[in-house]
């Protein structure tokens, strides 16, 4: 079976899972976590090397119910101090990385914990998990364009290439992704995510609501980045 070296996971349908079993919209976040944590492993596990997971957007933060953000705050900080102290992190050597704006826009109290799990495998070169957290690909590359136009200010020759884009983009430490999973059913592109490290990724999309996805739907996955022609630049 053919593994991609770089995976990205849009992790959708907390929220349609909780609903359809008329349960309060916490418990799909809380089962969303769990299925993340088996799922992530996993893939580790399959040889993949970079692992990309959304873990929510700024509107999330900003548009969501407080009491629903509230709880999300408490997921966050339980799962990043567990990622701090797990054994199987610090045995695989995964290097946790953190993307988005969470700095402005977390509590100090889950920021720390992030922080934490950050300094706690900050050497580690064998596996990287990046955590895309109050994160929205538009932002990332308004942001990109805006340094892009300070360094031409500051000098009138730079030359604007793929590379200077790459350079200034929040993901200009990671490899293009490989392969897109998107679960929900429902296969839309949310707010330009990782729109220039997806420009030539394999797109797998699943009508499974995140809390049911399961390592045979993972493999599911793979098999079909296996089968499937890279088409890079067509």
């Amino acid at each position: 079976m053919k593994i991609p070296e770089h995976i990205a996971i849009i992790p959708d349908g907390n929220r349609r899972w909780a609903k359809n079993k008329k349960i309060l919209l916490f418990m799909g976040h809380k089962k969303g976590a769990e299925i993340t944590e088996k799922i992530l492993k996993t893939a580790f596990d399959y040889g993949v090397e970079f692992l990309t997971f959304w873990g929510c957007s700024v509107d999330n933060i900003k548009k969501r119910p407080k009491t629903e953000i509230i709880f999300l705050f408490k997921l966050f900080d339980e799962y990043f101090i567990k990622l701090a102290a797990d054994r199987e992190i610090h045995d695989k050597k995964i290097k946790i990385n953190v993307i988005g704006k969470w700095e402005e826009l977390f509590p100090e109290k889950v920021k720390k914990s992030i922080k934490n799990a950050i300094e706690a495998t900050k050497n580690y070169k064998k596996h990287q998990l990046t955590v895309l957290l109050a994160y929205g690909g538009m932002d990332e590359m308004e942001e990109a364009i805006q340094n892009i136009a300070k360094l031409k200010n500051r000098n009138s020759n730079l030359k604007i290439n793929k590379e200077i884009v790459k350079n200034n983009l929040w993901t200009k430490n990671l490899p293009p992704v490989d392969l897109v999973i998107r679960t929900g059913g429902e296969p839309h592109w949310s707010s330009g995510f990782m729109m220039w490290d997806t420009a030539n990724s394999q797109l797998f999309f699943t009508d499974v609501l995140w809390p049911d996805f399961t390592v045979n739907e993972l493999k599911s996955a793979f098999l079909y980045y296996g089968k499937t022609a890279r088409r890079i630049g067509k």
